[in-house]
């Protein structure tokens, strides 16, 4: 049942204390995060683990691109484009969700924007993951990145430390790939924000989740 709590508790913590992390931490955490299961085990994503004058750098890379109003490169779709009216929905009530646990009122687009650029900066952690794939691998090969990165947060949770996935690095990814001299190979696909939760409203901010019925289906049960 620690298990269960583990995945009940966990949440995306957008605030972090300044205390640093050693390498011996994140290194165990990554090697748990590659017990995930894969297809022909196959083991798809890499993680560049960065703190320090390395992880400054990036940010004020991202920052400079961001302030010259750099066009947006990313090579997959992160979101259905179109997207469906119900989805839409439910991405603006988190969104407003989201803000409303900062004090940022709807109409304060300068007050969303700030809080949004801040992904790019990694919400202040100490340390941040750049997660990439090669190009080469199959679509089903992202899912089992996924469950790598699931088991990521939830051992981070678990050792009483905090993270928040940044799908919006990858709008950047050009950026991203030429600052770190990446492989030719690699498809940046988003990043990590590692460190010490601070005391802060947004980290107690949690999204809802659908009720049983609404994406579970059984049959020949008694």
């Amino acid at each position: 049942m620690e298990t269960a709590r583990a995945i009940e508790d966990r949440r995306s913590i957008r605030a972090f204390t300044d205390q640093p992390l050693d390498r011996e931490t994140v290194q165990r955490l990554l090697q748990l995060a590659r017990c995930a299961p894969s297809g022909a085990n196959l083991q798809p994503g890499y993680f560049h683990v960065l703190t320090g004058a390395p992880f400054e750098g990036l940010k004020q890379c991202l920052t400079r691109a961001i302030g010259s109003d750099r066009p947006q490169v990313s090579e997959y779709s992160y979101f259905p484009d179109p997207m469906a009216a119900d989805l839409k929905a439910r991405q603006r009530a988190a969104g407003f969700a989201l803000y409303a646990a900062l004090g940022i009122e709807r109409r304060d687009l300068v007050g969303r924007r700030a809080q949004f650029d801040r992904n790019y900066r990694f919400f202040d952690a100490p340390v941040g993951i750049i997660v990439t794939i090669r190009r080469s691998m199959g679509s089903g090969c992202f899912m089992d990145l996924g469950m790598a990165i699931q088991t990521l947060l939830l051992a981070t949770h678990d050792a009483g430390l905090g993270a928040c996935g940044i799908g919006a690095l990858a709008n950047y990814a050009d950026v991203v790939h030429d600052h770190l001299a990446l492989p030719a190979d690699h498809m940046v696909v988003c990043g990590i924000a590692l460190g010490y939760p601070a005391v802060a409203p947004v980290n107690d901010f949690r999204t809802e989740r659908d009720n049983l019925d609404l994406f579970a289906s059984f049959a020949g049960f008694d």
